[in-house]
């Protein structure tokens, strides 16, 4: 279990890496019933002159929230998230989740996380998604109505 204690302002949060293929782009679309062909149609997509099929900004929030239940385990949750959308990610790219601790409570976190584009050498080359605020509940699982 991860308690507040245990976590200090500055702290790096472990990075999330995820390439994001076209298959997985469609297997989205079908959980959330989002059928923008721009997200998963290339002859739609050649037609709109964008460079590839475009990953879907929700996923970003998904990978968000992953990267830190991997992190802090079942027993947190997260309570809030909210990101701002600042570039596109198409299908067959890597994106990176990073993030600070920016604030440490009794039994919670407060992060600051981005979603950023890796290039071809391992950095940052764009980024997609910041700033992104999270505030996780820590020694709570599967949220507040479990306790």
């Amino acid at each position: 279990m991860s308690e507040a204690g245990t976590h200090t302002v500055g702290e790096t949060v472990p990075p999330l890496e995820r390439k994001i293929g076209l298959a997985d782009m469609v297997a989205y679309a079908g959980a959330t019933w989002d059928w923008y062909r721009l997200h998963y149609d290339p002859e739609y997509v050649k037609k709109a002159q964008v460079p590839g099929p475009v990953v879907d900004g929700q996923v970003f929030g998904a990978l968000l929230v992953e990267q830190i239940q991997d992190w802090l385990g079942p027993q947190s949750f997260v309570h809030k998230l909210d990101f701002t959308f600042k570039a596109l990610v198409f299908a067959e790219e890597t994106v990176r989740c990073e993030g600070t601790v920016t604030e440490v409570g009794e039994d919670y976190l407060v992060l600051e996380q981005r979603v950023v584009v890796v290039g071809p050498d391992g950095a940052a080359a764009r980024v997609a998604a910041a700033p992104a605020h999270a505030r996780v509940l820590l020694g709570v699982p599967d949220g507040p109505a479990a306790r």
